[in-house]
């Protein structure tokens, strides 16, 4: 699943993935949840602030995502949480 131009967070995320046991479909639909969001923003998500990933959560809701589009963005959340606290 990893490639050449995996980034650190991109790594950081599918380690976090294997160590909760996810399959390839739902680390997929993971890594989606994480391009769909930095589409959203027009920059990577490393840099994401809280207030954009709020922002995107609230504008899923307004769309009326399905609950594993929130689970996803939840997992989102978690990642991009524990890589700035680590920064």
């Amino acid at each position: 699943m990893t490639d050449q131009r995996t980034t650190p967070l991109r790594e950081r995320m599918i380690e976090d993935m294997r160590i909760r046991g996810m399959g390839e479909k739902a680390r997929s639909a993971h890594i989606r949840a994480i391009k769909n969001f930095a589409a959203y923003l027009g920059h990577s998500p490393n840099t994401a602030t809280p207030e954009e990933l709020r922002a995107y959560q609230l504008q899923m809701t307004d769309a009326g995502g399905i609950r594993c589009d929130f689970q996803r963005a939840d997992f989102v959340a978690a990642v991009l949480l524990r890589h700035h606290l680590r920064a």
